[in-house]
């Protein structure tokens, strides 16, 4: 067995971005481990590590050298490989050269598909500590570094200036550059509490010789738990809870190396702003955590964190608090002043601010919208004059001060000021929900109106911007529209809605003046939309070809989509299902095949087998029709799985294309009969057995 060792690489940096750490962290992780298992080289596990200053990765029991192999390669046929007087051709002896070899050292490989010659070639494996430099470099080309930066003289290039690198292989130094500098196996501890260099020993030292000698916490997601647990018990000392959103905490992780939590407090007048504005201010700029009563109410205080221990704490303290007032003050100044004018006032302002070229001003859109709000409301039976007020509002508050210096905020500083100004609740509510979902995942908008505004502004972008000629392409999508559908699906769906996605569409692209192929982008975009809804089933647990049996019927509704889709799935379970779908399929190929018309009525029939499948066909036919009148798909293919056996039987005992031509043609009639019935749901004939 090749012998094991850890290994670690470290690289040492001025202070990383924070909010990228994570991921240039991973990336560096996944791009040495892909380089590892290239070359062969086995491991036991891996882990990355992080902090502001240094990104590293440690693989562990990593053989110490690739195993050799036995390599063959292939040449050309026999028949090519001769001249007529049997002599070796130049095909031959080509490959004999590329091999490194004589022709009569060569082999002949025999298969089924003919001769070729052959050369075997034993190739012993490179030395780990050989192949790893190179794989280093590569996997630091390869990180998803937005601008790369020099520094001094240096032709180098990477996210920030690097001082140090360590590259350990067991208790020896892998000696090689990394972006102009040697490695060798000193490391660097805080940059304040311990900034003497650290000789480390072997890869396994490494955690806990920066831990215990540098003042360093080298795992992000043990610094992490850290930063959670002690800024809850600093909550905790001033009554309250602390507010811990992931994104922040992961942030706060990136900028410290020995987080050590801070207790500040603020004057308890500025709770008199809205919540969420104060939360926004602490945790955007200052990268505070706020602290919250058991109620969900906020509290005059917030927790930081400092990346040193302090001997006069307080002054860290006092600092944050001269900071954040006057940051709180100016959000307290933009709430006074935001209210000294109504959200109906600033409508006029949108016709100053451009939505896209081709689609015209903000202003206009909140008009388009209006109109579509109002048809999906009228179709809904919601409240229209409410769907068209909170349409018109919708993008208002895009002209305030708040929302221009915390952008985050738009709709619900809307929802905020109209509630203040007296608009009714329906509709300020709407303002927020306009922007449900707001990620993947999350909550849609609870509000009849916030579905209605929601559904008719994400139409009417991806409507517009389809009229525009910018359909995204590969990864890029900078107007979000794979969003917007699959927004708008899941709104339809989850609350179900029953609205058509074509003849919405169809609607949405009329409000257009520009010139554009209306018919090409009505199914342009509609196809763009279910292509999402495909997405959607398959993270449902629906398979491709269930999803493909109701697509093949292109439902208008989603919220119709999904109640055959899962009938299907139910439909799939029953005992009927295979021997239904396989009989389907036949019926199909056989009117597919046919070159006699079906009679336009089942005429005359002899077999019993068939007069029996007549009646039971059309005994199931006027069964489900009530069904399908109230979508109850699934009671509906469970009737039709009844058919199995009279089904079965005409199939064993009937000739359908006999030489009769009026009795095939009513044969024919009865088939088709029954595949009418069967795509009132689904086209089963799609599904795989």
């Amino acid at each position: 067995m090749t012998d094991q060792q850890h290994l670690l690489f470290e690289l040492g940096s001025e202070e990383l971005p924070p909010k990228t750490l994570l991921k240039l962290s991973n990336a560096l992780l996944d791009g040495i481990v892909a380089g590892l298992k290239a070359a062969d080289l086995h491991f036991t596990a891996s882990k990355a590590l992080a902090t502001p200053r240094r990104l590293a990765v440690l693989i562990e029991n990593l053989q110490t050298a690739q195993p050799d192999k036995t390599v063959e390669k292939r040449g050309p046929a026999i028949q090519a490989a001769f001249a007529p007087d049997g002599s070796p051709s130049k095909a031959a002896l080509g490959f004999a050269t590329s091999c490194g070899t004589s022709f009569d050292q060569l082999e002949r490989l025999k298969t089924d598909k003919g001769e070729w010659l052959s050369y075997t070639q034993a190739v012993k494996g490179q030395t780990t500590a050989e192949i790893i430099p190179d794989i280093i470099r590569a996997a630091i080309a390869a990180l998803p570094i937005a601008k790369r930066m020099r520094w001094g003289s240096f032709a180098t290039e990477f996210v920030r200036p690097v001082h140090w690198a360590v590259l350990l292989f067991g208790n020896k130094v892998i000696e090689t550059e990394i972006l102009g500098l040697t490695t060798g196996n000193s490391t660097l501890g805080h940059r304040f509490h311990a900034p003497q260099a650290i000789a480390l020993s072997k890869p396994s030292d490494y955690q806990a010789a920066l831990f215990d000698q540098g003042k360093v916490i080298a795992d992000i997601e043990q610094r992490k738990a850290i930063i959670r647990e002690k800024a809850e018990q600093a909550a905790a000392k001033v009554g309250g809870i602390a507010h811990i959103e992931e994104d922040l905490l992961e942030e706060i992780a990136a900028l410290n190396e020995w987080p050590v939590p801070v207790t500040g407090n603020f004057d308890p007048r500025f709770l008199a702003l809205p919540a969420e504005v104060l939360i926004t201010t602490m945790q955007t700029n200052q990268k505070y955590f706020p602290v919250k009563n058991a109620d969900g109410g906020l509290l005059a205080h917030f927790i930081t964190f400092s990346n040193i221990e302090s001997k006069r704490p307080e002054s860290i303290q006092h600092g944050n608090e001269r900071v954040v007032t006057p940051r709180l003050a100016d959000a307290e100044f933009f709430w006074n002043q935001d209210r000294k004018q109504t959200l109906a006032d600033r409508v006029d302002s949108l016709k100053t601010i451009v939505f896209q070229e081709k689609l015209g001003t903000v202003y206009e859109k909140s008009v388009r919208v209006s109109k579509l709000a109002e048809r999906i409301a009228t179709q809904l039976d919601a409240n229209v004059e409410h769907a068209t007020r909170a349409a018109l509002l919708a993008k208002t508050d895009l002209m305030t001060n708040m929302v221009g210096e915390f952008g985050n905020l738009q709709g619900l500083m809307g929802r905020y000021y109209a509630l203040v100004e007296g608009e009714a609740a329906e509709v300020a509510w709407a303002l927020e929900e306009q922007y449900f979902p707001k990620q993947s995942g999350s909550e849609t908008a609870p509000s009849t109106i916030g579905q209605v505004l929601a559904i008719a502004e994400k139409l009417d972008t991806l409507t517009g911007i389809f009229s525009a000629g910018l359909i995204p392409t590969g990864d890029k999508d900078p107007y979000a529209l794979r969003r917007a559908a699959l927004g708008t699906l899941r709104t339809m769906i989850e609350n179900n809605l029953s609205l058509n996605i074509p003849e919405l569409c169809a609607f949405a692209l009329e409000q257009f003046p520009h010139s554009f192929d209306k018919a090409a982008t009505h199914t342009a975009v509609v196809e763009f939309i279910f292509d999402r809804l495909k997405g959607y089933c398959l993270d449902k647990g629906y398979s491709a070809d269930e999803f493909d049996a109701v697509m093949t019927l292109a439902p208008a509704e989603p919220l119709d989509f999904m109640q055959r889709i899962a009938a299907v799935k139910a439909f799939r379970q029953l005992p009927e299902a295979d021997s239904l779908a396989a009989a389907n399929k036949r019926i199909r190929n056989i009117l597919k095949k046919s070159d006699t018309s079906p009679a336009t009525t089942v005429g005359v029939l002899v077999e019993p087998q068939e007069m029996e499948l007549l009646a039971a066909a059309l005994q199931s036919a006027q069964d489900i029709q009530p069904l399908l009148a109230q979508h109850d798909y699934q009671a509906t293919l469970n009737r039709l799985a009844g058919l199995r056996e009279v089904v079965d039987a005409f199939f064993d005992n009937v000739m359908v294309m006999t030489d009769d031509a009026e009795l095939r043609a009513n044969r024919l009639a009865l088939l088709n009969l029954l595949s009418e019935q069967f795509l009132t749901c689904a086209d089963l004939a799609k599904l795989q057995s």
